[in-house]
This record gives structure tokens, sequence and C-alpha cells, in this order.
């Protein structure tokens, strides 16, 4: 077996590739040819430096196998133009024992990847070259993926920036939809709770008198915000249940009604929470309902509890609706003033109410109130938005159409003037006006 017929280590499979050899020697460069023939590879040939340059001009190579000994432009002094110009171009340099020092220079300038001895082993000499290429193909083959990967990180980048500002439209956008049902809810609830009061003209507007109160009184105590939509909405609806008592009851102040028709009177706020029953999101609101004739000592109804048995909803519901009772005259069929309303609450802290929850009503209904403002009549036509109505607007069958303090738009004018065209009605709301100067 003859140095050709050597076996050649297993490599890692490669592509096509370009070799140049650049000898002076026509032999030499014959010689190196037959060596790679059996190579998958181009061989180009030069026969001086500045011809490899050329040839390095016109055509990409991946490998440079030089001669030290050139005439003009010697093996080191090539490699070193070719590392400078072709950085990406593997160098191997052919060399004889006597050009040492020629060899040392041609590593430290041309960066050679190998350099061989002549006469060469043909086995070493092709192996050498084929992984120099593979090499070439392998750090090409890395900067490419390098090269995407970057670009992919980009587009990932840009990807996930504009997937986080879709993320944030879509969570405003669910935001301001979840906003608008809980508006809506409410609105149900409070129309609901209107219906409802027309059984009883002396109830007309206090669900909603009694829930606005409630929820300030929750929100001055610091409730959480889950709180305060339960206090509300069982303020609006506490007293539901009385759908399931006769008319007869019902017209009667509480303090003149029958010991038979107060054991019916009782079982109002027990009908009010079963009508929750289904309602699986509700059933704190049918506690506070359940609960809000229950007495601190006690004493109240259905369940006598007492104290911190009795939830915090429903000592605060306690409280305001007594207060809007006694001054809406629901109790004594009399209405109270203000002031002897909170005298009478008073006098029940710690056995009728929460004590907390007393100090706390009495307090922010006594804060200082701004100057008092004006009242006048304004005639449908001269209605403009932003006024707001001072008393309830009833229709003519004691419906509740809009509670006091309501703000006016201009599509509520444009509903109130198309009312009052088709009933037939000269309306003249109550309108508060800034006070005089």
């Amino acid at each position: 077996m003859n140095a050709t017929d050597t076996p050649l280590p297993t490599t890692t499979p490669h592509t096509s590739w370009t070799v140049l050899c650049v000898d002076d020697e026509p032999s030499i460069l014959a010689a190196l040819k037959r060596v790679l023939r059996s190579e998958d590879c181009q061989v180009l040939q030069a026969g001086s430096g500045a011809e490899a340059l050329t040839l390095l001009e016109q055509h990409p190579v991946d490998v440079v196998v030089s001669d030290m000994r050139m005439p003009g432009m010697d093996g080191a002094q090539l490699l070193a133009q070719v590392r400078q110009r072709w950085p990406h171009t593997a160098r191997v340099l052919l060399t004889g024992y006597a050009d040492m020092n020629a060899t040392i220079t041609a590593i430290n300038e041309g960066q050679i990847y190998r350099y061989i001895h002549k006469p060469w082993d043909e086995a070493d000499l092709r192996l050498t070259i084929r992984q120099a290429a593979e090499r070439q193909l392998l750090e090409r083959e890395r900067t490419r993926l390098q090269a995407l990967t970057q670009e992919q990180n980009e587009e990932l980048k840009a990807l996930n920036i504009g997937l986080e500002q879709r993320v944030d439209e879509r969570t405003s956008e669910l935001r301001q939809a979840n906003e608008q049902l809980r508006r809506n809810y409410l609105t149900s609830i409070k129309i609901f709770s209107n219906l409802m009061e027309l059984r009883s003209g002396v109830l007309a507007g206090h669900g909603k008198r009694t829930a606005s109160l409630a929820r300030k009184v929750a929100q001055a105590m610091g409730l959480p915000e889950e709180v305060l939509q339960d206090v509300f909405v069982a303020g609006l609806l506490h007293d539901v249940g009385f759908m399931a008592l006769p008319d007869a009851i019902l017209s009667k102040p509480v303090g003149k009604l029958t010991a038979e028709e107060m054991t019916s009177y009782q079982r109002h706020p027990v009908l009010g929470a079963q009508s929750f029953m289904a309602l699986d999101d509700h059933q704190a609101v049918a506690a506070i309902i359940r609960s809000h004739h229950e007495r601190h000592d006690g004493t109240g109804f259905p369940d006598q509890l007492e104290g911190e048995q009795i939830t915090v909803g429903a000592r605060i519901l306690a409280v305001v609706d007594t207060y809007d009772d006694l001054t809406h005259g629901h109790l004594t069929g009399a209405p109270l003033t203000e002031a002897e309303a909170r005298t009478i609450l008073q006098r029940g802290r710690g056995t009728q109410f929460d004590a907390e929850v007393i100090d706390v009503f009495l307090h922010i209904t006594q804060e200082v109130k701004p100057k008092p403002t004006r009242i006048e009549p304004v005639t449908a036509e001269k209605l403009e938005p932003g006024m707001t109505l001072d008393k309830d607007l009833l229709s003519k069958e004691g419906v509740l159409l809009l509670s006091a303090g309501h703000v006016l738009t201009a599509d509520m004018i444009s509903r109130i003037r198309r009312y009052a065209k088709i009933e037939g009605l000269l309306l003249a709301l109550d309108i508060r006006l800034p006070p005089a100067d």
C-alpha cells in the first residue's frame, strides 16, 4: 500500500469547497491537484503571489495553500495579505526545514491554519486541507446562524412589543367593557328598585337614598371596594321582600301596624334574601338584606343576631334605613327633621345600632355643608346639559323617572322633552343653581 492508498480518518461531511494552490513550480501545482482529485472541491492554481491575489478578487476561496519560497512575493507575505483582505479564508503554508524562521514569521503575520513540511505525506496534506476547508464552512455556517438568530430575535422582540401593545389595548377594552357592564348592572338594579317602590308612594326614592348614604358610611369606614358595592346593591333592594306583602301593610306607617300585620312585615327581610338564592355572586347581598333589621343587642328580627354576628353591611344599612324612614315618615307617618332623626339614632347607640357605625354616620352627616344652592323651576325647553335635578321627577302615576341629584345630559334632556310632549305636560323641573354672590 503506497501513501496515496492510506485510509483517511473519518471527518464531518462537508459541502463542495474551493482551494487555491500557489507555487511557482508547475510540477508542484500538478502534484497538489492530483492529491486533491478525490476531494469534492474545486482547485484553482496560481504561479505567483500577485496572480493568487487576482484570483482571490474574482472567486470566493475557502483555503489557500501556498509554497513558502516564491520569487517576488513569498508565501508569508501572500498569506499575510490574505489574512488582512479575506480573513475568513483558511491559510496553509508549504515549507522546507530550512525555512523555519520564515515559517515563524508566516505564523505570526499570516496566522496560518497549519504549515506542512515538504516533502509532504499525501494523506496528511489532504486531511489538513479538508479540515481547514470544513472549519471555514462551519465557521461560515455559524456566522450565518448567528445572523439568522439575531434577525429572529429582533423579529421576536418586535412581535413581543406588538403583542404587549395588543394585550394592553385588549386589557383596556375589557376594563372599559367591564365598567360598562357594571354601570348597566347598577342601572338595572336602580330601575328594578324604582319599580318595586311603586307599590307604596311613601317608599319612592327610598332605596336610592339609602343605598347612596350607606355606601358613603362604608367608604368612611375604609371597607373594601367589593363590600361597598354589596352595601350599595343591598341598599337599593333591601325592601324587595315587600313584593310578597299585601298592600294593606305597605300603605301604613310601620308604627301603626297591628300585631298580625307586624308579624307579616317582619318576614320581608327573609323573603328578600330568599329571592337571591339562585344568584351565586350575590350571597353577601342576600346576607345584608336578611339582617338589616337585626339589633346590636340581639332583640331584632328575623334571627335575633347580636353584635359581630351581624354582617357589617347590615349594621350600616340598619342605621341608614332607619334614618331615611324617620326623615320621610315611613315609621310614624310624620317626617322628622334631620336633627330629630340624628338624636333618635344617637339614643340607640350600642343597643339598637352598632356604636362605630353610629359614630361614623353622625360624623359624615354633620360635615359642614356648602353654601345653600338656589332652586328654580326650569321648563323642559330651557333645560341645559350639566344642570342638576333638585327633586325627584315623578310621572302622573307616581313612577320615579329621575331622582334628585341627577345631572342632566343632552340625551336625557331630549328624552324629558319627548316624554312631556307625548304626555301633554308642561314640565317645570326644580334645578339646583349655584349660590348667588
